[in-house]
């Protein structure tokens, strides 16, 4: 039976501009998953090798298999128009702070 994943809260930050931005997201939500590389990959159906390239912002990575990463690491990507980024960081720095009251 696969593992499966916990919720996890997106990136304060969710815009990507390279790569390593992207591999960092990456690498960050398998390691808040309690997964080893070796386990994310065999999950995700793809090579050790492939995975730690894209977590490490190599390029050499074709559409179908960052797509495949990202959905079995719980992840999805979302294209917006570049004047609506500010509004989507307001909204997850408000829902983080919603969210950090229930804390206290």
């Amino acid at each position: 039976m696969p593992k499966s994943l916990p919720v996890s809260r997106p990136p304060a930050d969710p815009s990507v501009t390279s790569l390593a931005a992207l591999g960092r997201i990456v690498r960050t939500q398998r390691r808040a998953s309690g997964l080893r590389i070796d386990d994310a990959a065999a999950l995700c159906g793809v090579s050790v090798d492939l995975l730690s390239r894209l977590e490490n912002g190599r390029s050499g990575i074709s559409t179908d298999r960052l797509m495949k990463v990202l959905d079995a690491l719980g992840l999805a990507m979302v294209v917006i128009d570049k004047a609506e980024l500010p509004r989507l960081r307001n909204g997850l720095i408000a829902r983080d702070a919603a969210g950090n009251q229930g804390d206290q």
